[in-house]
């Protein structure tokens, strides 16, 4: 369905703006109104990662007039491989001040305002209050509900994208004119069960193609033109270059933007309502965790231990700890690898950062492998503690 401007137009465009945005101007749909629109547009990036890199490059290109970034996060050099806005000589710095240096150098007649913080429950509603669009590029799912939550009480509309190695995700939610993030997604997955980008991966160029298809829908809602993609989530797999609506109802029963909705403020913590690990995961670590440097000492002093690597194979080639056997975490809790694993020895349990592996642990507590243990901060610990000549990723 076609939606009402955003925003109003800006009172005019300069000579300039007219030069540099004349390939817009001559689209009807568009035009010298459509261009003012985006011009008096406030425009909030979540993230200056993967997807709100490209975001916030074709946000800028296209004369959004002021843009927020929103990333406590400092550039690293695994970001490299599909967060365009950031280069070599970002490694290190702020990712909120690398992208607003590109956007400056891409178009110095957008305004952009840097939040160079963490969003929380404190801050949300503050910062989404002075914008009249959100684009949402966060990768979890506490995050993605905050964000959700705080765009339905404000009444503000935002545009949803998520990647996973070679399969993405996008729609646009707006309570006043269609459903929320809970109406498609009443509960976060179970712990564990939907793996980062971190732990999967994510093909790089994945990251270009959603975050434009951003980019579409927020240019499409300031300017009004177009039938945005509320109500309907697009579903794209690279793989196999094909692209597929869904249509997603409004629930009358949701709890923040139903008939007689619930939840009327945000969550005291959504790290908690997501549960990054399980109950049982959480009870089984008690007790039965050891640190990188600990590990190490059992080694060292010949200690008759299994240890056991819990990522899956592409992870386990790049970098392993040494003595480690590789049992993917599936294999563990389906049951399959039950046999794999001596009675006689004590089972020491690894992951890349220490969830995987507690899931693992719970597993194994419950077949019987009492004295099973895990290693806090996984093989990232190794690396940090250990030998910080093998490669992080």
């Amino acid at each position: 369905m076609s939606l009402p401007p955003l925003v109003e137009p800006a009172a005019e465009l300069t000579v300039d703006e007219i030069r540099r945005y004349s390939r817009h101007l001559i689209i009807p749909d568009v035009g010298v109104t459509g261009q003012k629109r985006l011009k008096n547009a406030r425009v909030l990036c979540v993230g200056a990662g993967g997807l709100g890199s490209p975001a916030l490059m074709y946000l800028a290109a296209a004369g959004v007039g002021t843009l927020g970034i929103i990333d406590f996060d400092t550039v690293d050099e695994s970001n490299l491989q599909r967060q365009i806005i950031h280069g070599v000589s970002d490694v290190g710095r702020s990712k909120a001040e690398s992208a607003a240096a590109s956007i400056r150098e891409i178009n110095p007649l957008v305004n952009v305002e840097i939040h160079n913080t963490a969003l929380d429950r404190e801050n949300v509603r503050e910062i989404f209050a002075q914008y009249d669009l959100i684009v949402d590029g966060t990768d979890n799912f506490a995050t993605r509900y905050m964000v959700n939550d705080a765009a339905v009480l404000l009444g503000k509309p935002y545009v949803w994208g998520s990647i996973y190695r070679f399969d993405g995700q996008a729609s646009v939610f707006w309570a006043e004119h269609g459903p929320c993030y809970r109406c498609l997604y009443p509960e976060p997955p179970p712990p564990g069960m939907v793996p980062s980008c971190a732990e999967g991966g994510v093909l790089g160029v994945l990251c270009a193609s959603i975050g434009s298809i951003q980019v579409n829908e927020a240019i499409k809602l300031l300017a009004g033109i177009g039938e945005p993609l509320v109500g309907r989530l697009m579903v794209y797999d690279a793989l196999e270059m094909s692209y597929r609506k869904i249509k997603v109802r409004k629930d009358p029963n949701c709890v923040l933007c139903g008939e007689n909705a619930t939840l009327t403020d945000l969550l005291e913590d959504y790290e908690d309502f997501c549960g990054a690990v399980s109950v049982e995961a959480q009870e089984a670590t008690l007790d039965a965790t050891i640190t990188a440097a600990e590990l190490k000492e059992w080694q060292d002093a010949g200690k008759d231990i299994f240890l056991v690597d819990v990522r899956e194979p592409a992870e386990y080639e790049i970098v392993r700890i040494p003595g480690a056997t590789l049992i993917p975490k599936g294999e563990i809790l389906s049951g399959e690898a039950l046999a794999k694993l001596p009675q006689d020895k004590q089972v020491v349990l690894h992951c890349k950062s220490g969830v995987r592996s507690a899931e693992a642990l719970a597993a194994l507590k419950a077949a019987g492998f009492r004295d099973a243990v895990h290693v806090q901060g996984g093989v990232l610990s190794w690396i940090k503690q250990i030998d910080p000549s093998l490669p992080a990723y």
